[in-house]
Order: C-alpha cells, then sequence, then structure tokens
C-alpha cells in the first residue's frame, strides 16, 4: 500500500503532514526506513509506504577511500559556518604545485605567494568580516587546545554569530566573546568543560568568562541545561588513569548523592572529585586527594569536604 498511490487531496495533505512531523501518517510511529533499492520509504511499525519514487540526490560513483573520494568529486567543500564567507568563496592551495602534481618554478611560487595574499585581502570586505575572520581563527584554536568535537564548533560559531548580529560584541573582547560562545554550546550538547579550562585555553580570566556567558546566554534568550557531575567522570579517570569499575562506582556513588539531594547547589567537578576518590578507595585504586584535585581543577579542600559529605549521609565505610 502507498501513501501516495492516490492523487487525491487528502493523500497529498498527509505526506504533507510527514514532512513536517516526520511520522509515520498511520500510526504516529519515528521508526521510518528508506529503502533505496525499491527507492520507497517505509514505516517499521505498521509497513505502510509513505512515500515512493524520491530522487537520489548522493554522486553517481563510489569511493573506497580518501584519495578516491577527492579524484572523483567534482564540488567543493560543504558550507560551514567555521569561517566567515562560510566556506562558499574558492581558495588557492599552499600547495606549490601544477594540477599534474610536479613542483612550480621558484618564479610562479612568488607570483603565486603575491595572489593568495591578494586573495586573502579580497575575501574580507569591511570590519564586521574581518572580526567575525578573527574571532572563528581564535574558536578554532581554543577547540584545538580543548579537543572540542566539530559539531560543537559549528554550533559555538553559530552562538557567536548571532551575539555579533545582536551587537553584543562592542566592549567586550573576541577571546571572552569566543570563549563565551564556546562554554555555552559545551553546555548545550552535554560536553564536559569547566569555566577554569576555557578560561586558560582563552588566555583570560575566569572572572570575564563567567560574566560574559552568563550575560549572552540572558541577551540571546538561551536555555541552558546544569552540568552533571556524570559528565565529568569519563575524562577525569582518565586523567587519573582509574579502570572502568572504578568509574561505573563513582557513577553509582554520585546517583545515590543525587537522591539524597547532596549535588545540589555545589560544583559537579568537587561531587565528580569526590566520588572518584572514594571509588578510588573502595576499588583499591586509591589516589592521593592533592593529585585528584589538581586533575579536576578543583582544591583539596572542596574534595575533602564533599568527600566527609557523601561519606557520612550515604554512611559509606572507607578504610583509608
Amino acid at each position: 500500500m502507498s501513501a501516495n498511490s492516490n492523487d487525491n487531496d487528502g493523500d497529498r495533505v498527509s505526506i504533507g503532514e510527514y514532512e513536517e512531523s516526520g511520522k509515520c501518517i498511520e500510526c504516529d510511529a519515528e521508526k521510518l526506513t528508506h529503502d533505496y533499492e525499491r527507492a520507497e520509504l517505509i514505516c517499521e511499525n505498521c509497513g505502510i509506504v509513505i512515500d515512493e519514487e524520491f530522487i537520489d540526490d548522493g554522486p553517481e560513483w563510489r569511493a573506497f577511500d580518501s584519495e578516491q573520494r577527492e579524484n572523483r568529486s567534482r564540488v567543493g567543500s560543504p558550507m560551514t559556518n567555521m569561517t566567515h564567507d562560510k566556506g562558499l568563496s574558492t581558495q588557492i592551495s599552499i600547495k606549490n604545485r601544477d594540477g599534474q602534481g610536479n613542483p612550480i618554478s621558484s618564479n610562479k611560487k612568488a607570483q603565486f605567494y603575491r595572489l593568495r595574499k591578494w586573495h586573502r585581502q579580497a575575501r574580507i570586505s569591511d570590519a564586521k568580516e574581518r572580526n567575525l575572520a578573527l574571532a572563528l581563527g581564535e574558536l578554532n584554536r581554543m577547540s584545538s587546545c580543548l579537543n572540542i568535537p566539530r559539531n560543537i564548533q559549528e554550533d559555538s560559531s553559530k552562538i557567536y554569530r548571532q551575539a555579533a548580529e545582536a551587537d553584543l560584541i562592542k566592549g567586550r573582547s573576541i577571546e571572552g566573546v569566543v570563549a563565551a560562545s564556546l562554554y555555552i554550546a559545551c553546555r548545550k550538547n552535554g560536553v564536559a568543560r569547566t569555566l577554569d579550562e576555557i578560561a586558560e585555553a582563552a588566555r583570560i580570566t575566569r572572572k570575564e568568562l563567567g560574566r560574559t556567558y552568563r550575560f549572552i546566554a540572558q541577551e540571546l534568550e538561551l536555555k541552558l541545561p546544569l552540568s552533571l557531575p556524570q559528565e565529568y567522570l569519563p575524562r577525569f579517570c582518565s586523567k587519573l588513569d582509574l579502570s572502568q569499575q572504578t568509574q561505573i562506582k563513582a557513577r553509582e556513588i554520585i546517583q545515590k548523592a543525587s537522591e539524597r539531594g547532596l549535588t545540589s547547589g555545589r560544583s559537579p567537578t568537587g561531587i565528580a572529585a569526590a566520588a572518584i576518590y572514594i571509588s578510588s578507595v573502595v576499588c583499591g585504586e586509591k589516589r592521593p586527594q592533592k593529585e585528584i584535585a589538581d586533575q579536576t581543577n578543583t582544591t583539596e579542600v572542596t574534595v575533602r569536604n564533599r568527600y566527609q559529605e557523601i561519606k557520612k549521609e550515604l554512611d559509606i565505610e572507607i578504610n583509608v
């Protein structure tokens, strides 16, 4: 049965409803599968054919490695928010080689050096684009230092563009606004990065970063989820060279502490550090509080206080 087998108005309305909702028009299920051999869109739940004879907009060729993909592709790079012109302008390669891959002469090298220089200047038309190009370059540097995924970088650049369009950058440093955009994107996507880490990568103070990110989030009306201690466990345990068993135990401790209300109003990194200390002792992989504090960007006092609270409330027996 095909949802668009009849040409009446009802079927056309149904397909339009599917395009808006992304659900099956019969059973409201979201499990839809593309059958590329028959060119059909099928609901896995009820079996109805929602659409048929759709057009495959992919390439007509296949590639089995990156070299084949590069040689067979006849189009440029996809649009990206990581460049000020969204990647729509042309670029002159920095490789001093001709179309056959042979080195070019010294005279040609000097000529292409001048061409690249003029081309870079021509791509930036005004001060606004120059500011955006500098900001996105700074964002790329910070993301590289902090090992931020590509999708988070894209979100950060979107937030920075929104802040620039809303005229929120005046009176603030480029580094501060870029760092705030990066921190907001990390919070939105559940990527655990602390204010101290981002401030250090941006070479600004923690106070400036905190003030800027709160201002931008308020002006752009961004609702940021709370940072959870669990989000920091994989990275912190990796830094401390702890086993998976210790990480799982720390997660259980944090879950129980959350149920008792011990995590509300407290720093998530402090809770994570205390849970890691307790689990490392319980699992026989004890790490000193000082080492844990250094690797989690907290203080020994914070680790000790959170550790005492959790130990007392959860009635955990620890032989230190």
